[in-house]
């Protein structure tokens, strides 16, 4: 079965993948998550977090045929990875997750949504490096189809996101292009708008798009839906 490494979104931790992961593995898969630089327990200053940052320790965590999942701002993260060592890549796993596009950062992405559900709901950090999430609003954004025990659970660790890799573009190659590649739309996500993850994807071959009917942390909403979809997609 396959060796799966699991890249957290903004704000979150290898902290989100808790219930994900032994789903995974009962499903017979190996699978393991990261903190990002600056995020989780990783103590890197915000000043430091950059892209290059994310994908060495992205790819300091790969084994030699992995299956890189990236959820939502790690769209980014995993393609940068890709970019840098695409032979040791198996397959990038974008979940509800921002496409890179030449040029163009992931806050440039961001503004091309239909409408912006996190509006209000973030606010910059004293030094201007970063930006949390507002506890109380959490869980509409992230949460709203997740167990009261999960809001208990995630809202409490969410952390400050460096600003600096998703103002950046990604440098992108044929190494990163040639790296077989799927996506998961989540159809209920308050988070990135579903018609904005559907246009990101216009020009995807329909085979390598799949749809959950939940919202932006399927991972915790329906953990194992998400795992036998993923499972699904590695043995077709």
């Amino acid at each position: 079965m396959s060796d799966i490494l699991l890249i957290h979104g903004s704000c979150h931790g290898a902290w989100a993948w808790s219930a994900l992961i032994p789903e995974l593995q009962t499903l017979g898969h190996s699978a393991r998550a990261i903190d990002l630089p600056g995020s989780g327990e990783d103590r890197t200053p915000l000043a430091e977090v950059t892209p290059d940052a994310y994908a060495e320790a992205i790819i300091r965590a790969l084994g030699q045929d992995t299956v890189l999942l990236g959820h939502s701002a790690s769209g980014f993260a995993i393609t940068a990875a890709a970019e840098r060592a695409p032979d040791r890549i198996a397959r990038l796993i974008y979940l509800c997750a921002y496409l890179p596009v030449p040029g163009r950062s992931m806050l440039d992405l961001r503004k091309d949504a239909p409408f912006q559900p996190l509006k209000g709901a973030l606010a910059k950090t004293a030094d201007g490096l970063g930006y949390t999430v507002d506890p109380a609003l959490a869980p509409n954004v992230f949460y709203q189809d997740c167990p009261p025990e999960v809001h208990a659970y995630a809202v409490p660790r969410l952390g400050p996101q460096a600003i600096a890799p998703q103002a950046m573009a990604l440098d992108m190659s044929e190494n990163s292009r040639k790296v077989p590649k799927s996506y998961i739309l989540c159809e209920n996500d308050a988070t990135i708008p579903p018609a904005h993850q559907a246009a990101m994807t216009a020009d995807w071959p329909r085979g390598d798009i799949h749809r959950i009917g939940t919202g932006h942390s399927p991972f915790f909403a329906a953990p194992g839906r998400l795992a036998a979809l993923i499972d699904g997609i590695l043995t077709a």
